[in-house]
């Protein structure tokens, strides 16, 4: 414990604080999606550029023994979509994170993954666009 200068006791933590930070990317729809029936050379290059991408993004991020990332799409319109097309740009992202040592791995050991997000928002509010949240978590 801490005493101020009124005597006051004030609590303290030993623990660092945990890290966090949200990417945002302007992108109206996912760059890769389960839907889409691309040639794997195409594919392969566009991974290699999301995965570049968040490289360089990720390279001001501390070393994080766990951490968790959650992917959300914020849309302007109320189109039925499904929660699991945007997984391989979520999975392109945290090799980015890997490939930038912010973590060891991808695997569940090292990272937890939540399902990507739909959220709907005004035209008038905000533009369509991505929010990537890396959390670091205690080991």
């Amino acid at each position: 414990m801490i005493a101020n200068s009124d005597g006051d006791h004030l609590a303290y933590t030993t623990e660092p604080a945990l890290f966090t930070t949200t990417f945002r990317f302007e992108w109206t729809k996912a760059p890769l999606s389960l839907n889409y029936r691309m040639h794997r050379m195409a594919e392969a290059k566009l991974v290699k550029e999301l995965r570049t991408m968040m490289h360089t993004k990720a390279r001001h991020i501390p070393f994080m023994t766990r951490c968790e990332v959650s992917l959300v799409w914020y849309v302007n319109d109320r189109r039925r979509r499904d929660d699991e097309n945007p997984i391989t740009t979520m999975k392109a992202l945290c090799d980015g994170l890997v490939d930038a040592e912010v973590v060891e791995d991808d695997t569940a050991e090292y990272m937890l993954k939540h399902m990507p997000r739909i959220v709907y928002v005004n035209k008038l509010t905000d533009t369509a666009h991505f929010e990537f949240t890396v959390t670091e978590i205690a080991p």
